[in-house]
């Protein structure tokens, strides 16, 4: 069966030939019916792409086909097809939930009973039909964001793209969030996810995709991704200082036998093992001659957070 999205050498680059190239060669696939997820942190170039896969932007070059329809060629009939939950909020403050529901609606096209319908449905599957009258003024970041994801199930897509669809709520509404993504996706729908969030990724996803600076650097399922890292542990270092003034401290623990990596974060180091039960007397010697205390200490297995720091020699920061 063919991919209900097929991405090939999507490139894109803002005031050609000297400006900034945002999407360098980016191609994957998604198969119909999978939860497909960017992974990479701010600025890699995740809202490039659904920009461009949503035909809101024109690639410099390369193209996308979606549900048998060219980004470039057929862009009215990829837009049918696909739902969009962008990054900002794209709803009316001063009129209710409702009412911000039905004028989108009658953008995608739809009218009367159908319209009043599918109103009706997102709502619920929104959690807020008991505020479906009620202003979006006076809704909560979460309950704003769950509106916008109702936006963009209004016409009933195929494929729904949603673009960082928890930054900046509460844990209760992220929740919510994850859980209707999961949902949705159970139902049938194909969903092509962006994050920056490990956690989520690793919830969510049949397969992810790994973006940094613009490329794409690893493409397959969790384990396929961990995989690449064998079997390193990460140990995570809270010691209240800067990376910038750990610098020795994390060139040092490199170069420690059994450390495969070491990396400074914000106020924490974070250092890759084969076996860390095995090196940590010697991490913590080394911490303890540099002057520092640790305020925490955590070990994890291999995640898809140690397979960023082992394709791009650096943590996955936000």
């Amino acid at each position: 069966m063919s991919p209900i999205v097929e991405v090939k050498d999507l490139h894109k680059q803002y005031n050609p030939p000297d400006g900034v190239t945002a999407v360098q060669g980016v191609s994957f696939a998604i198969r119909q019916g999978e939860i497909f997820s960017l992974l990479g942190p701010n600025g890699a170039g995740k809202s490039t792409t659904i920009s461009m896969l949503s035909g809101l932007l024109a690639p410099t070059s390369g193209d996308a086909i979606i549900d048998g329809h060219s980004i470039r060629q057929d862009a009215k009939a990829v837009k049918q097809v696909i739902g969009v939950v962008p990054q900002e909020i794209a709803l009316y403050d001063t009129i209710s939930a409702r009412e911000n529901l039905t004028f989108w609606g009658k953008m995608y096209g739809l009218s009367g009973e159908k319209l009043k319908e599918r109103v009706t449905a997102v709502l619920q599957i929104a959690g807020l039909t008991d505020r479906a009258d009620d202003k979006v003024a006076t809704f909560s970041g979460g309950m704003k964001r769950r509106i916008n994801i109702a936006v963009g199930l209004l016409h009933n897509p195929k494929v729904l793209y949603m673009d960082e669809p928890t930054v900046g709520i509460d844990p209760q509404s992220r929740r919510r969030i994850l859980d209707t993504v999961k949902e949705l996706n159970k139902q049938g729908l194909t969903v092509l996810y962006t994050t920056h969030y490990m956690e989520e990724a690793e919830e969510l996803s049949d397969r992810i995709g790994i973006i940094d600076h613009g490329q794409l650097i690893a493409v397959g399922t969790q384990d396929e991704l961990t995989a690449m890292v064998g079997q390193y542990d990460t140990v995570r270092l809270d010691i209240g200082a800067t990376a910038e003034i750990n610098g020795t401290l994390v060139s040092d623990l490199a170069g420690l036998d059994g450390i495969h990596h070491a990396d400074g974060e914000a106020e924490n180091v974070i250092v890759q093992a084969k076996d860390a039960n095995t090196v940590l007397p010697r991490i913590l010697q080394t911490v303890a001659q540099h002057g520092r205390s640790i305020r925490r200490l955590e070990i994890q297995e291999p995640n898809l957070e140690a397979v960023f720091l082992h394709l791009t020699g650096r943590a996955l920061r936000d």
